[in-house]
């Protein structure tokens, strides 16, 4: 891998702090559906846990973004951290009820989708501000490392944790972690706004809208993972395949799977240095993604299951490697932010919407029928995505211009 960023402190920093961060997150992305799941036994309950999170994801997101065009992107990113750990809290309170709460875990859902929203924009507009441009694929590489790691390791220890010590523990352990992220970013140094940033207004907002638009290859690739999470994303029905033909043990490990072929990928990603055509390889790689969610639709038994996960959890890091690489390197800062609140909505709002479709056809058709057809839709929808935005299919990092902003 290119290393090079990991050399400038304060990326180091904040490297550090998101790392810890989505660790101790993807303890929580257990524990909370299958605390849902284990009150309610429904995996449309589990699906509506998606719903939730994404409407006030909707509302936050793009103020969020605008938000870290005109403040200190460290001030903002510190004051959200520590809401999102009151949320995470409050979900350990409800946990050491007798009888927790579903409405609870609702709220607290939405609470955390809310805080995430103010946050990311501003995550995501920092690592252009703190190392060169030429370093910025590494960055995206290393991204993608950290995200694989954390979705290995969080999701074993949260199922453990929630098969052994229960949700309490669970919880805590995010919670933990939100003082070790905490630490790294006060550490930093303040990453100010530009001189003439503009407060945020509902026209500042339309401004980043408007320079999306008029840019193609940027709208393919929200689009592209838009369709891919929508219809291939079936992690809202792992708590009813591990309390089925998997067995309950599967739980942990079903998570784990997808970041299993991140990781490969990740710590192989010198070779995506060669790549220019990044609009093409984000459209093969979601194709690929689909193909694998069917092959896992398909399988009878846990290794087979495993496997096809993780060959989905490759394809998926090569198209966010290059997906990021566009935007990093191709917005101009001062749009990085809101245009990052962009970015959140797509990357995130179509996993969320994921979840409910998943399983809403499950509990209509079964879940087999709702994994298989939706790997089926993704690769139809990115193949109709290609042909309806020509300019990101021929996107090339070597000749193409951006307009200016």
């Amino acid at each position: 891998m290119d290393l090079r960023p990991l050399r400038r402190r304060d990326f180091r920093l904040l490297y550090a702090a998101q790392a810890v961060s989505f660790l101790g997150t993807m303890v929580t992305y257990v524990a909370l559906p299958w605390q849902m799941y284990t009150l309610t036994h429904s995996s449309l309950a589990v699906g509506v846990l998606g719903v939730v999170e994404l409407v006030p994801l909707l509302l936050t997101a793009f103020v969020g973004g605008a938000l870290a065009d005109w403040m200190d992107r460290r001030r903002l990113v510190i004051a959200t951290e520590i809401g999102l750990m009151a949320a995470c809290l409050a979900l350990m309170a409800n946990a050491a009820l007798a009888e927790p709460s579903v409405a609870v875990l609702y709220l607290a859902a939405g609470l955390m989708s809310a805080f995430n929203g103010l946050q990311r924009p501003s995550l995501d507009a920092m690592p252009p501000r703190l190392v060169p441009s030429d370093e910025l694929p590494a960055v995206a590489a290393l991204t993608e490392l950290r995200g694989s790691l954390g979705m290995i390791v969080g999701p074993a220890i949260g199922g453990v944790l929630v098969a052994t010590a229960g949700a309490v523990a669970a919880f805590g352990v995010d919670a933990a972690s939100f003082l070790a992220s905490l630490a790294c970013f006060a550490a930093m140094r303040s990453i100010p706004p530009r001189d003439d940033a503009e407060a945020p207004t509902w026209r500042s907002i339309v401004e980043g809208f408007r320079y999306a638009r008029s840019r193609q290859e940027l709208i393919g690739t929200y689009v592209v993972d838009f369709v891919a999470m929508v219809f291939g994303m079936p992690l809202a029905l792992f708590p009813a395949l591990a309390a089925g033909q998997l067995g309950g043990a599967a739980l942990g490990p079903l998570y784990a799977a997808p970041a299993v072929g991140a990781l490969v990928v990740s710590l192989t990603s010198r070779w995506t240095l060669r790549v220019h055509r990044h609009g093409l390889a984000v459209m093969v790689a979601a194709t690929a993604w689909g193909v694998a969610i069917v092959g896992f639709g398909f399988s009878a038994s846990l290794w087979p299951a495993l496997v096809c996960l993780a060959v989905a959890g490759g394809a998926d890091a090569i198209s966010g490697i290059f997906r990021m690489t566009m935007w990093n390197q191709t917005i101009p800062d001062a749009l990085r932010g809101r245009l990052a609140g962009i970015e959140m909505v797509g990357y995130m709002s179509g996993p969320l919407l994921g979840h409910a479709e998943a399983g809403a056809v499950a509990a209509l058709a079964g879940v087999q029928v709702s994994i298989v057809s939706g790997g089926i839709l993704c690769v139809v929808g990115v193949v109709a995505c290609g042909f309806a935005l020509p300019r990101f299919r021929r996107y090339d990092a070597r000749t193409y211009a951006p307009p200016e902003p």
